[in-house]
């Protein structure tokens, strides 16, 4: 019986109530935007655009380094002055991948041909240990984690609301 209580303690009360990152995208996204996985992004950071499409305040706790930051919503006509080439490879992410797959339609749907979205965004790259910076592009181990809701996502790092 203690056995028992042991491994309840320690292996299923963890996961109760805690749905993985690949639930909640299975439940949230439609796959609209194709996935890129953070470890192709961070061998190849220097052939993608990263855009950050979190809310500012996210931003300045944690991006990954040398991400641009896109703004809640997309202005297709400022973008595009900015970012003119619509076949460069650009890379959307957020806290998980719920909101960049949105921000991501919205490229494609302006033009945009080589759109990716972060599979697991910040929380997963986080998670795999790669580098986060702040808002003075220093790295960091804070983490917006944007919710307390969300923040059962990101395994690492110290957690801001």
């Amino acid at each position: 019986m203690k056995i028992l209580g042991i491994i309840f303690f320690f292996i299923i009360s963890p996961m109760l109530g805690q749905e993985s990152i690949d639930l909640a995208l299975e439940k949230y996204n439609r796959e609209s935007v194709p996935y890129i996985s953070v470890e192709e992004l961070h061998k190849n950071k220097e052939k993608y655009l990263i855009l950050d499409t979190r809310k500012k305040e996210e931003y300045n706790v944690s991006h990954i380094p040398n991400a641009v930051w896109s703004g809640e919503l997309l202005e297709e006509s400022a973008f595009a002055k900015a970012y003119p080439d619509k076949s460069q490879p650009i890379v959307v992410y957020c806290s998980i991948g719920v909101r960049s797959e949105k921000f991501g339609e919205s490229l494609q749907n302006a033009g945009y041909k080589n759109v990716y979205n972060l599979y697991g965004s910040i929380f997963s790259w986080k998670d795999r240990g790669y580098t986060i910076s702040n808002k003075k592009e220093n790295p960091t181990d804070s983490i917006h984690v944007y919710s307390k809701a969300w923040s059962k996502y990101v395994k690492t790092g110290i957690k801001v609301f």
